[in-house]
């Protein structure tokens, strides 16, 4: 387990800082700064910056490689981040669904799509030891 005094850091592209602000508050982000290049957020106790750069905007996006989320170890919370999502509207890239089903490793996922289509994936295993 990591310390509290570490905190993992991303920065990703978006393409419109105003959509990119309400779709992370939406799922529960803290809008930590705002600049006029780029947003900061609390995302689950990590940081993910969006950095304003149209240009470089995946316009045809795909799970594997390139994907980054939240591993929850609760499944209450992983439940009611899925509400939340739905209640929300939130872009779905993939709906729930289990994977590696029957095995020790097997893990809830669903995957969002922001709004520069960049895909966040959310997983609960249900052997948390499975998580490393």
């Amino acid at each position: 387990m990591r310390d509290t005094n570490k905190i993992f850091h991303l920065a990703i592209p978006c393409k419109d800082l105003d959509e990119t602000v309400t779709f992370y508050e939406q799922l529960g982000c803290k809008l930590a700064r705002r600049y006029d290049d780029r947003v900061t957020f609390n995302f689950f106790g990590d940081q993910v910056v969006c950095h304003l750069s149209p240009e470089h905007i995946d316009h045809s996006p795909k799970m594997y490689p390139r994907h980054f989320g939240i591993t929850l170890t609760n499944i209450q919370e992983f439940n009611q981040l899925i509400e939340t999502a739905k209640s929300k509207d939130l872009p779905f890239f993939q709906e729930l669904t289990t994977r590696f089903q029957g095995k020790q490793e097997e893990h809830l996922l669903f995957f969002l799509v922001d709004p520069a289509n960049n895909l966040l994936e959310f997983k609960f295993y249900h052997d948390t030891t499975m998580a490393y």
